[in-house]
């Protein structure tokens, strides 16, 4: 039977890969929703003018709605069907994303509620990366050695004796 921490892992990866695989592609498309789609754009146009750096560097609404679009499906697909190391990957980039994004709503001055979503979903993103990457639990390794091969706890080596107060 699959361990807590290894479901966790996999129903965290496959719920925020679908996700960003949607996310992603309303940001491309609007196939889903003509109107989530025009709002990106708006929203991107709005990221650009706020930042004259990107059009300084020829980054455009466009070319930046598309780019993080397209590495969000990406991430999003190796998040939900790829094995391994390579969600770990794509779980850093999308953290990023989040981060990029999260900073794109503060420099516009966007109210919480419409940048709340990327809150949650960069703590998720946190969640499984902290969670997938912690070592294994040392204490199931402790019950299958063999007995005389313990080493003593710190409190067992402490020296035993009188302590003088003065």
């Amino acid at each position: 039977m699959a361990s807590p921490r290894t479901v966790t892992v996999v129903a965290l990866s496959v719920a925020l890969g679908l996700f960003f695989v949607f996310m992603g592609t309303i940001k491309l498309t609007p196939r889903l929703s003509k109107d989530a789609y025009s709002e990106m754009k708006r929203a991107y146009k709005s990221y650009v003018r706020a930042l004259p750096l990107l059009k300084k560097m020829g980054i455009n609404s466009i070319l930046l709605r598309k780019s993080i679009g397209a590495l969000e499906v990406a991430c999003g697909i190796v998040m939900t069907l790829v094995p391994g190391r390579p969600k770990d990957v794509a779980n850093f980039f999308l953290l990023l994303l989040v981060l990029a994004v999260l900073f794109f709503h503060q420099l516009v001055g966007d109210p919480l509620k419409r940048y709340a979503h990327a809150l949650v979903f960069g703590i998720l993103l946190t969640c499984r990366l902290l969670i997938a990457r912690k070592p294994e639990d040392r204490s199931s390794e402790k019950k299958s050695s063999p007995p005389g091969n313990e080493q003593p706890s710190l409190y067992e080596k402490a020296p035993q004796g009188k302590m003088k107060l003065s």
